[in-house]
């Protein structure tokens, strides 16, 4: 296991030295921090017990600590200065010397090993695995930062945890002032959830069969292929060519300026997808056209692909 470097006082960074920084402190691969202040106790475990409802006894009569109690062991206490040094303390501290000091956690995935024991005192390791961005968010433009933290009782992993933060700068001044609500909004359910999901994280997804790997736009329950409902998804490359077009004249819609172009956009990706066509001056717009993918801002909360002319 490595230990973390100390570093110099953040400055201000270009995007590239900011991935530079993340290559870095993902090479320093897995820091060990400080032994937890305490050893697994029975009183923290009833205590976890009566705040979640759960009245399963095991845990108590087997000596055994619930999996998701994991973090508990070795968190600072309200009061506590100290604080073990990781690789993603850094990249934290650049982030924000370059305005990006905003923070809102997008995913938390934890795999259970075993059973921590009472008596056992778990040490925690953290691994910097993946900075992404910097990219077009709902909530302005940030980057994606992940790392994973590993307990162990002596080398033995008990339990891990991937961790997900978004670091974005916060909208200021006028651009904070509250816009009124796009009058036209998507409807999202179960079936393109993903699909909204992506747009707001910068990406384009296709929904795509977990099965046999048939990719449908827009999205749906079933697979027309193979009939199969287990679905996942892919990030398309974002760019696209022309497929057919309209110049909407008459009636008026609500929240937008006429003219505007509404086109059929093909992905090499191999499906289709229905689109505004925008930065283009509309006699120019021609089937064929090559297209790259951009988002724009709606409102306070929602975000529209759109597309615009690309060098072919």
């Amino acid at each position: 296991m490595s230990e973390p470097h100390a570093t110099s006082e953040p400055h201000e960074m270009t995007d590239e030295e900011l991935h530079e920084l993340a290559a870095k402190q993902v090479a320093m691969g897995e820091v060990r921090g400080a032994p937890a202040s305490d050893p697994v106790n029975v009183p923290m475990i009833r205590h976890w017990l009566t705040a979640m409802g759960d009245a399963n006894p095991a845990y108590l009569e087997r000596g055994l600590a619930p999996p998701a109690m994991a973090q508990v062991w070795t968190m600072p206490g309200l009061r506590s200065t100290a604080k073990d040094r990781s690789p993603v303390d850094d990249l934290m501290a650049a982030l924000n010397a370059n305005g990006y000091t905003g923070v809102v956690a997008t995913n938390c995935e934890q795999t259970y090993h075993r059973y921590a024991r009472v008596g056992e005192r778990l040490v925690p390791a953290t691994r910097f695995t993946d900075l992404v961005g910097p990219k077009r968010t709902a909530l302005g433009v940030g980057f994606f930062a992940t790392w994973t933290i590993t307990w162990y009782s002596e080398e033995e992993p008990v339990a891990e945890m991937l961790f997900r933060v978004l670091k974005f700068r916060p909208v200021t001044g006028r651009e904070n002032e509250e816009r009124a609500a796009y009058p036209l909004r998507p409807a999202v359910n179960q079936d393109t959830a993903f699909f909204w999901d992506g747009v707001r994280d910068g990406e384009l997804r296709i929904q795509t069969c977990a099965d046999c790997g048939e990719l449908r736009h827009p999205p749906g329950p079933m697979c027309p292929q193979c009939r199969s409902a287990n679905r996942t998804h892919t990030v398309a490359r974002g760019i696209g060519t022309l497929y057919s077009y309209v110049v909407h004249h008459h009636p008026p819609v609500p929240g937008r300026d006429t003219p505007f172009v509404v086109g059929v956009v093909e992905l090499p990706e191999g499906v289709r997808m229905v689109g505004n066509v925008v930065d283009c001056p509309i006699e120019e717009v021609g089937a064929g056209m090559p297209l790259r993918v951009t988002y724009r801002q709606m409102d306070d909360r929602l975000v529209l692909p759109m597309w615009a002319p690309r060098e072919p």
